[in-house]
């Protein structure tokens, strides 16, 4: 039987920026809880003034501090794998996206490797790449990016695609890697669509409300957390379609999850609070370059690949989003114990709104509190 499409009132687009602000920006819980809630923090090396996970968490996990992930990840129960992007998933979304059937196949050399250095890892029960690397003696290799690293490094992150290894800790920021069995066949795994279905949820989950064009794009990203379901890809697209409550507004469609109505008056009002956030690139808020500019009206890119002299807000500009508008964006930089802030607005000035400048010392005393090292 078809399924029909879930068409609901229309509600306005400041109902749809509201609720996209008070839904993902939720008040602070516990970090098991904030990624639980989440379902996926995208992880990035980059530290300005702290990594991308980082910075997203601070918002949602009550007293968080710079590199609380990383410290207690290993007692999380969580994966780092790759969904729509690398980052870091519950063990229940990472067992929907196994056993992966990478594009790319192996030829038999390259799975007795694997399997050699398997069972070497496996008698160290945690192993450094750099470990690997003094066992093997495997030299260098190009990369994926016309680079060269060593094969051993690249041999380590296939096997931990495929499922063979798992990320166990992290030194220095280093992965350090563990026996997994994740591509071996559950007895108890979902149907294909039923699993593919759970990971689309997810990615709604995460960047509700989304513009339809969106929704696409995800859904084929889908392509790098379950190679083994390409084909199928559209037709869970078609059912998403179908699925998700959506409404037309302003010309697009627009889809969030079951259960949720974008005009609730409660949305409106967590998202009117007087507060700043200073929201990491890569922040569910404004992960979604489109829907920014269809709720903001102005365009954010980001710029940390961009050659200096092209850059127009900085290298790793932060969104600053005031109530529920992204009004400018900000440079940090930790220093000799010390935040340094350089800020912009899209309208040449800050906000004059009464309480925007005791809510922006509010939130740079908060980063800077973030910032300090736990001892």
């Amino acid at each position: 039987m078809a399924l029909r499409t879930c068409r609901t009132a229309a509600p306005t687009l400041d109902a749809l920026r509201a609720h996209a602000v008070a839904r993902s920006l939720f008040p602070p819980t516990t970090l098991p809880r904030a990624v639980a809630r989440l379902g996926f923090v995208q992880a990035d090396p980059i530290r300005a003034p702290a990594r991308a996970q980082d910075l997203t968490l601070r918002l949602r996990v009550a007293g968080y501090r710079a590199g609380d992930l990383e410290a207690r990840y290993p007692r999380l129960g969580l994966e780092e794998d790759f969904f729509v992007n690398y980052g870091f998933v519950p063990a229940a979304l990472h067992a929907l996206m196994h056993p992966r059937n990478p594009r790319t196949q192996w030829p038999e050399a390259r799975w007795a490797q694997a399997h050699a250095v398997r069972e070497f890892v496996r008698g160290r029960g945690v192993a450094h790449p750099a470990e690997v690397d003094a066992e093997f003696a495997q030299g260098r290799a190009r990369n994926w990016f016309g680079g060269s690293s060593r094969a051993s490094t690249q041999l380590l992150d296939g096997m931990h695609y495929r499922g063979l290894l798992r990320v166990a800790r992290r030194e220095g920021g280093v992965r350090c890697y563990a026996v997994h069995d994740a591509h071996e066949r559950r007895a108890d795994a979902p149907a294909p669509d039923a699993a593919l279905d759970a990971l689309v949820d997810a990615v709604v989950a995460l960047y509700a409300p989304l513009p339809g064009p969106t929704l696409s794009q995800l859904v084929m990203w889908l392509r790098a957390a379950a190679p083994q379901w390409t084909d199928r890809r559209r037709d869970a697209l078609d059912r998403a379609r179908r699925r998700l409550p959506s409404a037309r507004v302003g010309g697009v469609d627009w889809f969030w999850p079951a259960g949720e109505n974008p005009a609730a008056a409660r949305h409106a009002e967590r998202a009117q609070a007087a507060a700043v956030r200073l929201l990491a690139p890569f922040d569910p808020v404004v992960w979604d370059r489109r829907r920014f500019e269809l709720l903001w009206g102005w365009a954010y890119r980001f710029e940390a690949y961009v050659p200096a002299p092209a850059r127009v807000r900085g290298y790793y500009a932060l969104p600053l989003l005031w109530r529920d508008r992204v009004v400018g964006w900000g440079n940090l930089a930790w220093r000799d114990g010390a935040l340094q802030a350089q800020l912009g607005y899209v309208s040449g000035r800050a906000p004059r709104e009464r309480g925007f400048g005791a809510a922006l010392d509010d939130e740079l005393g908060r980063i800077a509190g973030f910032l300090v090292p736990r001892r």
